[in-house]
C-alpha cells in the first residue's frame, strides 16, 4: 500500500482518468485555454496602452516650456515655483540637450537630420514634465503655470488623456466581464469532467473505502486531474498568445510608427506565470467543488 502513496501513482491515475473521459477533458482544456488567451490579450492591451500614454505624456501630466534663451537662474526659479504649487505630485526637468537626444532617438534611422544641430544652435527649450495628483487640480495648476514668470507655454492634453483613459477603463470592464463568464463556464466543465471520472470509478472507490483507504488517497488523483488540465491549458495558451501577439505586432502594427508595441519576450515570463497560477488554480477549484459534491451525495 505504501507504494500507492507515491506521487507518480496519483499522477498516473489522473492521466488515465483524463484519457478515459477524453471528450470532456478536451473541452475543459479548450475552454480554460480560451479563458487564459482572452485574459492575456486584454492584459497585454492595457499594458501597451499605459506604455503609450507614458510615452505621450498623457498620464496625469502637463509640460511647461521655458524660453529658448532662458538662463540657468531663470530655469531654476521656474523649478522653485513649480515645487511650491498645489496639486503637483512630482516634476522632472528635461534640458535642451536631453530633448535633442530624445528627438534623435525617436528619429531612428533618420537621426542624421539632426547632425547639424549642436549646443550653440539648439532651437529647443528646457521643459518641466509635471505630474499632477488628480483631475481636480488641473485647472488651477494650468492657470498658475501660465502666469508663472519664465514659463513660455504649457502643453496639457487633458481631454485626450481622459478619452484614452476612458477607453482603457472600458476595455478593463469588458475584460472582467469576459473573464468572469469564461471562468464560470470553465469551472462548470471541469466539475463535470471530474464528476464523470468519479462515476466511472465509483465501484473502485467503494472497494477502497471498504478496505480502509483514506479520503485523501481516494480524492488526490481527481485533484491532480484539475492540476493537469490547468497545466496543459496554461502551456497551450502561452504559445497561442505569443503567436497571436507577435502576428498583430509585426503584421498589423509594424507600419504605425506613432504606436509603441512592447516586445512579447519582455512580458513572456510574467504572462506564463500568471497563466500558470490562474490555470492551475481554476483546475483545483473545479476539482474540489466536484469532490465536495460527491462526498455529500
Amino acid at each position: 500500500m505504501k507504494k500507492r502513496y507515491r506521487l507518480t501513482y496519483f499522477i498516473g491515475q489522473a492521466i488515465k482518468s483524463l484519457w478515459r473521459n477524453g471528450v470532456m477533458s478536451f473541452a475543459s482544456i479548450a475552454v480554460l485555454m480560451s479563458c487564459l488567451v482572452v485574459m492575456g490579450g486584454f492584459a497585454l492591451l492595457v499594458k501597451n496602452i499605459n506604455t503609450n500614454l507614458e510615452k505621450l505624456n498623457l498620464m496625469n501630466q502637463v509640460v511647461a516650456f521655458c524660453f529658448p534663451d532662458a538662463k540657468e537662474e531663470e530655469i531654476e526659479s521656474v523649478a522653485s515655483a513649480i515645487e511650491k504649487m498645489d496639486g503637483v505630485e512630482s516634476f522632472v526637468r528635461v534640458t535642451k540637450a536631453e530633448g535633442l537626444d530624445n528627438m534623435r532617438e525617436q528619429a531612428g534611422e533618420f537621426k542624421s537630420i539632426y547632425d547639424d544641430i549642436n549646443e550653440e544652435n539648439n532651437p529647443l527649450s528646457d521643459k518641466f514634465v509635471i505630474t499632477y495628483r488628480s483631475e481636480e487640480d488641473v485647472t488651477n495648476l494650468l492657470y498658475t503655470l501660465n502666469h508663472t514668470e519664465g514659463v513660455r507655454t504649457v502643453n496639457a492634453s487633458v481631454d485626450i488623456a481622459k478619452a484614452v483613459l476612458n477607453i482603457k477603463n472600458s476595455i478593463q470592464w469588458i475584460f472582467l466581464g469576459f473573464l468572469v463568464i469564461l471562468f464560470v463556464v470553465t469551472v462548470f466543465i471541469i466539475i463535470n469532467t471530474i464528476k464523470l471520472a468519479l462515476n466511472s470509478r465509483r465501484h473502485e472507490i467503494s472497494v477502497m473505502r471498504y478496505v480502509g483507504a483514506t479520503g485523501w488517497f481516494i480524492t488526490l488523483p481527481f485533484i491532480f486531474e484539475g492540476i493537469i488540465i490547468g497545466l496543459v491549458a496554461s502551456v497551450i495558451a502561452y504559445f497561442v498568445e505569443m503567436v497571436a501577439y507577435n502576428y498583430i505586432a509585426t503584421s498589423l502594427l509594424s507600419g504605425i510608427t506613432m504606436i509603441t508595441v512592447l516586445p512579447y519576450k519582455e512580458m513572456g515570463l510574467t504572462v506564463f506565470l500568471q497563466f500558470l497560477a490562474v490555470g492551475v488554480g481554476t483546475g483545483v477549484i473545479g476539482s474540489l467543488i466536484s469532490i465536495g459534491k460527491y462526498r455529500k451525495s
